[in-house]
């Protein structure tokens, strides 16, 4: 079966679609042959897959062939059976027939004869040509079709279908494909089923002798190829997946030694999409294939099913995966391969990948998707770069590569070539020796900037000299130092190449003392770097067989120019995938590439991506490495602003990164460029160097409006001494973020020393809430920086520890407004009026100090301060609830706890400043007042209540005090004082004697909490009366000194008679009033209230006065007018019932002799009702008629009703027009009446 390779390759070829064949027995085919082909490709075809399930396929391509072509001839049955793949997937027999017996005699035999295989699949189309006007022509076709469906159809399966050539039915065209489709599944699933079963026959013979994977291949392949014909493709790519495993079980199985292949010409080119690279039967190996060709012809096989899949992410990752295990295998080899084979196979097969994969990629993949197609690529380029460095590297282009981290890790890691014997040095070399050597020589490595001395990173995993020497198979004897490395070892090998030092030469004399070729290569010698680097390069002029990568290693500028083409390669495709940090390393070898050819504006941008990238995963070894190379370009390119920048990221690297004197020089160009003019000055950011936080302890607390002194710890990554010519801090309120930030600011220089420092900053007052740290700025020469970042210093459990993360912590909190001091009367009680008296003001202060405070004092009306005297200020005593809890005293003192002695204060302009030692405890101001009033108090009647209006002796004193750092603090209050007289005097007639004496009695009532000391009393009556005895108006019986007790009252009687008087003067005796003159003294402690007036001293018998105005009224011996209550109707008054109240009013003699002036034809009344008992339904006020004429009468009617029952006063009717003395009442006092409950109800009555 291995013999047929040659033809079966040649009929895959040569089929690339199904074969549908055509028997032609009416000769009918020229006439049907372009209708039939233009059905072609089946539009949709339901065909079943491998495990019979249908699989709807597009355009189906087939190729009528007629069973005469010379193609479908017959074969030998094991022809046959081999390639039966190739034959006819159905039969289209074409019949024609208009005479019903020619049918039967003649055709319908024939028809049997031909459909007799039952391994063909076939049905009839039947051609009519009958004209549609000949009746007779048509009536026979159908009886003919007719005929030939009874005798070929079955119920299972209809074979015949009519086609008019004159008038096409387009439901014909719908059965043919119908019946076309039908035919090829039914064969496909047949020929599967066939090759199925017997690839599990040969699969079960394989640990027999028999074995032969040829025939195996042939076979798998011939199934697979049917599957992609039908394009089921799915079926196919699972069979070449099959078939490489079982190859590679194959070849894996150890036993007999088989060729890996691999030597020919060409073959360093991968052959991943070329499946006909070779021809199958040029790499038949016994009973197998060669791996190197055949593997690559497996994939290239499921790479184009792949694409035709529409999958070119998976071919992407089939593809790289098949390189890193393919190039694994060539390393198993590697000694028997040519030199360099593997690394150059590995870089044609990643851009054959590349370039395929690329232009039919269309972008509208899921977005996962195509981040992994990216990803992808960027490792096929990463691996194509790693190994085209490494091609370089052995032709000497070493030195030029950068020694980068990247690179670093790449190629150290990455093992030699291992060929059998390392290549020699080609005849007449000499002049590429020579110049291989003044490349070494003349290749200096570049400083970095600010003299940053650096250990160069290894791009070679060991000595690439000791490993040439040691593969040299004409090496047999030869000193050790010989082996190694000439050169002064640092463990870079040929990455720090160094001039030959003058013992190096002599000791290479003994072999190689000039150009001379021939002693050059003495057997004795080992070869040197620059004959290695010639030696692999004519090895790789004989392996490379690639013009494009000839050409890229035939110079160092052509070798830079396809290094930045796969290094950006790379970058892109990591940047579109979510590799991006792969992308940004890379980026960082652009970027050396560019700033070694002076392309500076690139390699700032370049390198501020991979600078980003390494400080944002905290790979500070590797910001180290390439920060400074950033500042030099932004200091070549005059960015002063990104060079400033990147001097302070190189200062908050950890301090062994550098040395001291590398950061000092960092901290040098930093204060250089501070202080020298900037075109564009901008902040600079120092928060990786300069960090702050608040102190260690509590936050500092002030009141709402208060000032106050932040201590900061500000954190100094300078490894010098640097001065601050300003600094200010903002500081965010976490309760209110509406209000924004708040700065506080420092004008002062200040120096920061390494490490910590503390700074104050004054706070101006700031509104109420919690504050904490926002951003630091400042100003160093003529540069602004900020800091947004937070301090840390030693372990957690020190001062010192302070976190990176933006604390939580306020380290300030501003009080929301509360009440600061309190200011208030030191006694409720009354206090003496026209007199002068102590004022005591209690000043408490709550949890704040008033140092430094002023108290200023403004009287109201009626009220002043007597500046002559002096103010005392003494310790406020505790209150009552702090003495119940004192064993030694039950009673409210001052001055008893902690007692200081008092002092004497003076008011100036009405402002007191209170001491120092009062600040902190609450105090007693006591400074005199004098409150006055002009009016004379008068005596009431014994029969109506003593109202005491209290709005006329109050007195009002408004304070201000201001208190705080800078008097920034005001209280204001204004405080009510009550100022009253001494005592109150009622009046009642206590007896009248027969004699018409009046026994006047005088009740005082005392109104002060303090002792009353009556020392005298007499009364100056006015004119109508007259004393009974002629005396200076004592009284009766005289008890005095007389004490009255506070709250107390005391009575005076005075003897009193009625003076006759001419009539011509009683006007005048009526206006005048009686005088009570009462001499006395009092005895009060000012924290009671009233008290001995200040200018007298406490405990003196100085004497005091006091007056009262008494009204006597003689008795109406004539009235003008009586008012008399008329009685009510029913005695039965009840709450809530209306009743009308009647007044009767009579005029008792006539106007002229009337001597009152006020009568008239009509008189005005009041009615004077308590509005809580009743509630008067009429107007209260008004004029009601009454002749002049004596005797005349009139009754005023007020309808009210009672509110409360009980007995209650009722409502008095008054004559406000009249004199009392001219209106006789009846009853002439007050009296009571009875109010009833309402009925049912006692919702109005009033609580006991």
């Amino acid at each position: 079966m291995a013999n047929y390779l040659a033809q079966f390759q040649a009929i895959k070829n040569t089929s690339d679609r199904l074969v549908v064949a055509v028997e032609d027995v009416s000769d009918l085919w020229p006439s049907v042959k372009e209708g039939l082909e233009k059905r072609l490709p089946l539009k949709k075809a339901s065909l079943n897959n491998k495990t019979r399930n249908p699989v709807y396929v597009e355009n189906l391509q087939a190729e009528f062939i007629l069973t005469t072509d010379s193609r479908l001839r017959s074969r030998f049955p094991q022809e046959q059976y081999l390639f039966w793949f190739r034959e006819p997937y159905a039969t289209i027999v074409l019949v024609s027939c208009e005479d019903l017996d020619e049918f039967k005699t003649i055709l319908k035999p024939r028809l049997k004869l031909i459909v007799q295989n039952e391994e063909r699949e076939w049905f009839i189309v039947f051609v009519s040509k009958a004209h549609p006007n000949n009746d007779q022509a048509t009536k026979n076709a159908k009886k003919v079709y007719a005929r030939l469906e009874v005798d070929f159809n079955t119920r299972k399966r209809e074979r015949c279908c009519k086609l008019d050539l004159n008038g096409v039915d387009a439901s014909f065209w719908e059965d043919f494909d119908f019946k076309i489709v039908e035919s090829i599944r039914n064969t496909l699933d047949r020929r599967a089923q066939f090759y199925e079963e017997e690839i599990r026959k040969m699969s079960e013979q394989r640990l027999m002798p028999v074995w032969n994977f040829c025939n195996f291949f042939i076979l798998k392949e011939s199934l697979a190829f049917m599957f992609e014909m039908a394009h089921l493709h799915e079926d196919s790519l699972r069979e070449y997946d099959e078939l490489e495993l079982c190859y590679i079980e194959t070849v894996s199985t150890p036993g007999k030694q088989r060729d890996f292949g691999g030597l020919e010409h060409g073959d360093d080119q991968a052959a991943l999409l070329k499946p006909g690279f070779k021809p199958l039967s040029q790499i038949v190996q016994d009973d197998s294939f060669r791996e190197f060709e055949f593997r690559q012809y497996l994939f290239a096989r499921q790479v184009k099913l792949l694409f035709r899949l529409g999958r070119p992410l998976e071919v992407v990752m089939r593809g790289y995966s098949f390189i890193i295990s393919f190039s694994k295998t060539l390393a198993l080899h590697e000694n028997t391969l040519p030199f360099c084979l593997r690394e150059v196979w590995v870089i044609s097969a990643c851009l054959a990948i590349i370039s395929s994969t690329s232009s039919t990629y269309d972008g509208l993949a899921a977005p996962d998707n195509e981040k992994e197609f990216y990803r992808l690529h960027g490792d096929l380029y990463s691996l194509c770069r790693i190994k085209f460095m490494r091609l370089a590297y052995l032709i000497g282009y070493g030195v030029e590569i950068e020694k980068s981290p990247v690179n670093s890790a790449s190629l150290s890691m990455l093992p030699w070539p291992k060929p059998s014997i390392w290549p020699a040095v080609p005849e007449d070399a000499s002049a590429k020796v020579l110049a291989k050597e003044k490349l070494i020589l003349q290749a200096n490595p570049r400083m970095k900037h600010f003299n940053i001395q650096r250990k160069q990173l290894p791009l070679e995993p060991s000595s690439l000299l000791r490993e040439a020497n040691r593969r040299r198979a004409s090496l047999s004897v030869g000193n050790l130092s010989e082996l190694i490395d000439y050169r002064q070892i640092d463990g870079s090998g040929i990455d720090g190449h160094q001039k030959f030092s003058p013992s190096t030469t002599n000791s290479m004399s003994r072999t190689y003392s000039g150009p001379n070729l021939e002693s050059s290569l003495s057997l004795d010698r080992p070869m040197r770097i620059s004959e290695v680097h010639v030696a692999a390069e004519h090895a790789l002029e004989n392996t490379v067989t690639d013009p494009d990568l000839l050409k890229s290693l035939s110079s160092l500028e052509e070798f830079e120019q396809k290094y930045m083409e796969l290094t950006k390669g790379a970058a892109d495709n990591y940047h579109h995938s979510w590799w991006k940090r792969h992308g940004v390393a890379l980026d960082g070898e652009i970027a050396a590439l560019c700033f070694k050819h002076g392309n500076y504006d690139l390699a700032a941008k370049s390198y501020e991506k991979v600078c980003a990238l390494y400080a944002g995963e905290g790979w500070q070894d590797l910001l180290a490495e390439v920060l400074p190379n950033l500042a030099e370009c932004q200091k070549i390119l005059n960015d002063q602003a990104g060079y400033l920048s990147s001097c302070v990221r190189l200062l908050s690297l950890e301090d062994g990164l550098f040395l001291a004197k590398e950061r000092q020089a960092f901290q040098l160009e930093v204060v250089r460029l501070a202080h020298s003019e900037m075109k564009h000055p901008v902040p600079l950011d120092v928060s990786s160097l300069i960090t702050f936080s608040g102190n260690p302890g509590p936050p500092l607390q002030l009141c709402d409006g208060d000032p106050g002194t932040l201590p900061v710890t500000v954190w100094s990554g300078f490894p010098d001494d640097i001065t601050l010519e300003s600094l200010s801090l903002t500081l965010t309120n976490t309760l209110n973020t509406d209000e924004g930030v708040k700065t506080i600011k420092s004008s002062d220089a200040h120096i920061l020393k390494p490490g910590r420092n503390v700074i104050k900053l004054d706070v101006p007052p700031q509104k109420p809430g919690s504050y904490v740290l926002g951003v630091l700025t400042g100003q160093i020469g003529n540069l602004r920086f900020r800091s947004h970042n937070f301090s840390k210093g030693g372990p957690q459990d020190n001062d010192d520890f302070m976190s990176y993360e933006k604390p939580t912590r306020p380290v300030l909190k501003v009080l929301k407004p509360r009440t600061l001091v309190d200011i208030s009367a030191a006694v409720s009680s009354a206090l003496l009026m026209n007199e002068l008296q102590w004022l005591g003001l209690i000043v408490k202060p709550i949890d704040y100090s008033l140092k430094g405070s002023l108290l200023s004092i403004d009287t109201g009306p009626g009220l002043m301060i007597d500046e002559s005297h002096t103010i005392d200020i003494n310790e406020y005593a505790k209150t009552m609830e702090d003495k119940v809890h004192a064993h030694d005293s039950n009673t409210i003192t001052e001055n008893n706890t902690h007692p200081l002695e008092p002092k004497q204060l003076y008011i100036e302009n009405g402002k007191i400043a209170l001491p120092d030692w009062a600040s902190d405890t609450s105090t007693t101001l006591w400074f005199p007042v004098h409150a006055i009033d002009d009016r004379m108090a008068r005596a009431a009647s014994a029969d109506s209540p003593h109202r005491q209006n209290m709005v006329d002796g109050m007195r009002t004193i408004a304070l201000k005090l201001e208190f705080g750092a800078f008097r920034n603090q005001i209280f204001e209050r204004t405080i009510a004082v009550h100022f009253t007289d001494p005592f109150y005097v009622t009046t009642r007639v206590a007896n009248k004697c027969n004699d018409g004496t009046l026994l006047l009695q005088a009740t005082i009532h005392s109104q002060v909490k303090a002792t009353l000391c009556l020392y005298d009393a007499w009364l100056d009556l006015q004119a109508g009366f007259v004393h009974v005895r002629k005396e200076n108006g004592r009284p009766v019986s005289s008890f005095f000194p007389l004490v009255i007790s506070p709250s107390s009252t005391a009575g005076i009687l005075f003897s009193i008679c009625i003076d006759n008087m001419a009539i011509a003067d009683q006007n005048e005796v009526v206006q005048a009033e009686s005088i009570l003159n009462v001499m006395y003294g009092i005895s009060g402690d000012r924290s009671n209230g009233a008290h001995s007036p200040t200018s007298l001293k406490l405990g003196s018998s100085d004497k005091l006065f006091f007056k009262v105005a008494i009204a006597l009224q003689r008795p109406i011996l004539d009235p003008c007018i009586a008012v008399g209550f008329v009685p009510f109707s029913s005695n039965c008054l009840r709450v809530g019932q209306l009743i009308n109240m009647k007044w009767r009013v009579e005029r008792l003699k006539d106007l002229e002799a009337s001597p009152s002036s006020s009568c008239k034809d009509e008189v005005l009344y009041e009615v004077d009702a308590n509005p809580e008992i009743w509630m008067i339904a009429g107007r209260t006020m008004g004029h009601a008629l009454l002749s002049n004429a004596r005797g005349s009468r009139t009754e005023i009617t007020v309808t009210c009703m009672p509110l409360v029952s009980g007995h209650v006063r009722p409502p008095q009717l008054g004559l406000p027009a009249m004199d009392d003395a001219n209106i006789s009442c009846n009853p002439p006092g007050p009296h009571l009446v009875c109010v009833l409950p309402p009925t049912l109800s006692s919702s109005y009555c009033i609580p006991a």
